[in-house]
């Protein structure tokens, strides 16, 4: 079962070329020796694969990456902060709305971002996205105690805009530079967010907790991702030219309506998505309350960033042995159950266990997001639109989970209920992962019998 899954996943990068004289480069082996970076430029129709100008590219990506997704997988620090020092009359469900609303938006903007990055305004997007998240960290940094409104305007709106306008122009310039390499340098860019998730955490808790406070915490921070999103845009560059046709985003979602396999991958999203944020969210919060310690529980999400990193990055090595839609289902499966052992949580090796188990399974399963899409996607000039379409319908779980886990959670911390809730919605959704598997097999089988038939006849 694995090694077929393997087999049509590189079947995959040589039968859907997308640019003419794709065919002949992608019938070069996985083994094969890539192209020096001494070489001449390589024509149009070519992938370098390497050099400086693709491998900067991919490390602009991996800060946008960072300041991003990175940032928005920390708000668990600011969920406990708001919930115990600055937003105190406000209920974890109202709180969870603010990150909800940001993540919602980082993937839900990828409509407005894939299509006008597939006409050509990939810097026009980042520009513009890193300028507008700079300058919301910033109003943030003025915003008053129990002032919900200018929380959720700045961190909620302004951030989740600004991310969302960053997100698949980041991660689809990657396809410029590389063929052969692009699952496992996605992976790479991916695993920008969960070192992000890692070093944003420790900052901010010991910024927001510390002499220094929530203004000049927040500026300090700001200042950070700022500097870091400037290196970004001086980094990335475009190669190929925008399509004479852009891709027409209602032509691409009638196909995508078609695409029954495609469509049980947004399904199965959606309903994972519900509950995958939950840890995210809460877990410090769950660790504090459950009398772990401060000091340690500012550290919970640390630990399991830290091991969300490490999936992302081995998940691009795992993937040549299981598959991408293998994997997808193995780590959704794992999250679901990970999820539901969170309402055993109740002692430091508890914390320290979970932690490590969800943030690595959380990160081969994101680590595999772009590559799946790409993987179910015919015509590869389809994948920004493709991209924002799934995007913007999955991103709907994120909107809707944390925040109905917050309400079920109630201000008497109720923790096994929205722990279950999760737990089942996300079990939910690697079910339909496994259909979806089923359905891309029998498809794959089908076009192999078809090109047999053509070929003896």
């Amino acid at each position: 079962m694995t090694s077929g899954i393997d087999s049509e996943h590189q079947t995959l990068h040589t039968e859907r070329a997308s640019l003419p004289g794709d065919k002949e480069h992608s019938e070069t082996s996985e083994g094969s020796k890539v192209a020096n970076d001494q070489d001449p430029p390589s024509p149009p129709h070519e992938f370098p694969e390497g050099g400086l100008e693709a491998w900067a590219t991919a490390f602009g990506a991996f800060l946008v990456q960072f300041c991003g997704f990175g940032y928005s997988a920390s708000f668990g620090v600011f969920q406990d902060f708001y919930t115990q020092h600055y937003l105190t009359n406000e209920t974890s469900s109202a709180l969870s709305w603010i990150g909800s609303l940001s993540v919602f938006l980082t993937t839900a903007m990828g409509l407005v971002s894939g299509s006008l990055h597939d006409r050509g305004y990939f810097y026009h997007l980042v520009i513009t996205g890193s300028v507008l998240q700079s300058l919301s960290l910033f109003m943030l940094s003025l915003s008053k105690p129990d002032q919900y409104y200018q929380i959720f305007l700045s961190q909620g709106l302004g951030l989740g805009i600004a991310s969302g306008l960053n997100y698949i122009p980041s991660m689809a310039i990657i396809s410029h530079h590389f063929r052969r390499r692009r699952t496992l340098v996605m992976t790479f860019v991916a695993s920008g967010s969960s070192l992000g998730a890692v070093i944003h955490p420790i900052m901010l808790n010991n910024l927001l907790h510390g002499p220094v406070g929530f203004t000049n915490g927040v500026r300090a921070s700001a200042g950070l991702v700022s500097a870091f999103l400037l290196i970004a845009c001086l980094c990335m560059r475009t190669r190929l030219d925008p399509p004479a046709k852009p891709v027409n985003y209602i032509v691409a979602a009638r196909k995508c309506i078609r695409d029954v396999p495609f469509i049980l991958m947004i399904a199965g999203g959606f309903l994972f998505q519900i509950g995958f944020y939950y840890p995210l969210f809460f877990f410090q919060l769950d660790s504090i309350k459950h009398g772990i310690g401060t000091t340690f529980s500012f550290y919970s999400l640390v630990i399991l960033n830290v091991s969300n990193c490490v999936g992302r990055v081995t998940s691009g090595f795992i993937v040549r042995f299981t598959g991408v839609p293998n994997l997808i289902i193995i780590s959704s499966i794992s999250c679901g159950v990970l999820i539901l052992g969170m309402i055993g949580l109740n002692s430091l090796a508890s914390v320290v266990v979970l932690g490590m188990l969800y943030g690595y399974f959380a990160g081969l399963n994101t680590g595999m997001a772009a590559p799946l899409m790409a993987t179910l996607t015919p015509d590869l000039s389809e994948l920004g639109a493709r991209m924002g379409i799934c995007l913007f319908i999955v991103g709907f779980g994120i909107l809707i989970g944390t925040p109905i886990s917050g309400a079920l959670l109630t201000s008497h911390y109720t923790w096994w209920i929205p722990a279950l809730f999760s737990g089942i919605a996300s079990l939910t959704g690697g079910m339909m992962f496994i259909t979806m598997r089923y359905m891309f097999l029998r498809r794959q089988r089908v076009g192999t019998l078809l090109l047999d038939n053509q070929a003896v006849s």
